[in-house]
């Protein structure tokens, strides 16, 4: 029977980014939630070994090589193991370079349906240590991903602690179907002075509701706005229609973009507004989700 993990979108509720350290890494803060919508990745018996890609976005991502997040997460898990051969298939539904973090999501999928693999067919398998570790090797945010709950980032990225209880929050995601490469937008933050920081807003052990947190998001920010907006126009445009929209409570962008998320008091405005932005014909990716909804995928 086939192994199949859903492997959630990762939002960025805030993103301060401090100037970069002299490993050329930048030091974060974020509030990191995730949604009910993602890719897939399912995993069956096949021979040869085999890993390709379907879905929406399978055209944009630039085919199934050995650089895809997926087949190095595959391959670490493999090295001196030799199971039943096995074809990896990646669902893609979620835009690439988009703020997402969907090739972290599904690297995390990967590792873990690959473990179950190696358990299932009675060869050693990577402890919680060491598969952590393989988690932080392949990106800043597998680590995150592989546990999918709000979490608090710092560090680069892959130092986690437990996000401040909040109800689960009702949005839109939005993005332009343009990419925005997360090396340049950091290369024109840096270029522009690094005039953000690293340092993480005061928090209390709990939000009561939806309204008190977004009234404590409207004093952080995303540093990497402003550069995504400089290099990539459309991100600001995007904001632009969501900050003007009656339904938005608050619009900001994830990650180094180009997606943008508006916050919503319910479930019937954003897709009031999801419904809005469909019928302007932009041509936008654009779908109503929850954020922050607990674990939302079964990767531990």
């Amino acid at each position: 029977m086939p192994l199949e993990l859903f492997a959630p979108a990762k939002v960025n509720l805030y993103l301060h980014v401090g100037p970069p350290a002299p490993d050329g890494y930048h030091p974060v803060s974020s509030l990191m939630v995730f949604a009910d919508v993602g890719d897939a990745l399912r995993l069956e018996l096949a021979e040869p070994m085999d890993f390709v890609v379907e879905g929406p976005f399978a055209d944009t991502l630039g085919g199934a090589g050995d650089d895809n997040l997926v087949v190095r997460a595959r391959d670490l898990l493999l090295q001196g193991s030799a199971p039943p051969t096995f074809r990896l298939t990646l669902d893609k539904r979620l835009p690439i370079a988009a703020g997402l973090g969907g090739g972290s999501a599904d690297a995390a999928a990967a590792l873990v349906l690959v473990r179950r693999h190696l358990q299932a067919a009675g060869l050693p398998a990577p402890g919680d240590e060491a598969f952590a570790t393989f988690a932080r090797s392949l990106g800043a945010d597998v680590a995150a991903c592989l546990q999918s709950v709000p979490v608090i980032a710092t560090g680069r990225g892959d130092v986690l602690d437990p996000a401040p209880a909040f109800p689960a929050l009702d949005a839109v995601l939005v993005n332009p179907l343009a990419p925005s490469p997360t090396g340049a937008v950091y290369r024109a933050y840096d270029a522009g002075g690094a005039p953000g920081g690293a340092d993480g807003p005061a928090l209390p052990t709990r939000f009561a509701s939806a309204t008190d947190l977004v009234a404590f998001l409207a004093a952080t920010r995303n540093d990497l706005e402003g550069p995504a907006v400089a290099l990539q126009p459309l991100v600001g445009d995007v904001l632009a229609s969501l900050a003007g929209a009656p339904e938005t409570r608050l619009a900001r962008m994830s990650g180094s973009g180009a997606t943008c998320f508006a916050l919503c008091a319910d479930a019937r405005d954003a897709q009031r507004l999801a419904d809005g932005l469909a019928r302007s014909g932009r041509g936008w990716w654009i779908t109503p989700c929850r954020l922050g909804v607990g674990r939302v995928s079964s990767l531990l």
